[in-house]
């Protein structure tokens, strides 16, 4: 089966917040790529609530679950307590936890699990409790999946921001690729499923569907919206779709 398709809305959210307007549509948006057949949608409020504001996240459960019974809502974030809580109100199916700091401009590394297992533990056992899939936003490294896998989660997403930064030297993405293949491959021997964003293209996903067939599901924010503004939601959900099957 191809990796599903999750549509983050955050680069949706920042150009609505431009301006006091409520376009464009965070949920208008979301709709439509849902109607093309993304298996889901994700955001990453922030404290600051730069781009998704946490007013947002009622209307995009209910979007979900009166239109797209089925369909995942994927929330992403530091796990503080006001993450947390925002989590256990919003209920989404999945929640992918990141090392961000609050001032960065987006998720640039993935999780120490060695040296910071001792923090997401009872975390993890928190949310998991409670019915959820976790996530763990994770760098392309093999030896940390050992202790990821230790700490309860049921998957890794793997970042894949050095890999989409090798959009103009195909030699550096196939050592950045073979990177994430094998820190895939040790994630499914020790049981983890496995998510990818970051920089994901319609370019560059075909080659990391077809180095890692056992990838679950993709994430995709800045590039989908932004081919969107060339071809429509509907269209571009419906190419990056496509690109998800190698």
């Amino acid at each position: 089966m191809p990796a599903k398709l999750s549509v983050n809305l955050n680069a949706v959210a920042m150009l609505r917040n431009r301006r006091d307007l409520p376009w464009p549509s965070v949920t208008g948006l979301g709709r439509i790529a849902l109607q093309a057949g993304a298996c889901g949608l994700t955001v990453h409020p922030r404290p600051d609530q730069r781009h998704i504001r946490f007013s947002d996240l009622p209307e995009i459960r209910a979007l979900l679950d009166d239109e797209f019974p089925g369909r995942e809502f994927n929330i992403e974030g530091f796990p503080t307590e006001e993450f947390l809580a925002l989590v256990e109100e919003h209920q989404p199916e999945q929640v992918t936890l990141v090392p961000d700091d609050p001032a960065q401009a987006t998720s640039d590394h993935g999780w120490d699990f060695a040296g910071q297992g001792g923090f997401l533990k009872p975390v993890i056992a928190r949310l998991k409790k409670q019915g959820f899939r976790v996530s763990l936003f994770a760098d392309p490294d093999p030896d940390q999946v050992s202790a990821a896998a230790a700490l309860g989660a049921d998957r890794i997403e793997l970042y894949t921001g050095p890999y989409g930064g090798c959009h103009d030297d195909s030699e550096k993405a196939a050592i950045e690729l073979e990177k994430l293949g094998k820190t895939a491959d040790a994630a499914v021997a020790h049981g983890l499923g496995v998510n990818a964003g970051h920089d994901l293209t319609v370019a560059n996903l075909p080659a990391l569907a077809r180095r890692m067939p056992e990838l679950c599901e993709v994430s995709i924010g800045h590039g989908l919206t932004a081919d969107a503004l060339e071809y429509g939601m509907a269209e571009t959900v419906r190419r990056f779709i496509r690109a998800c099957e190698g």
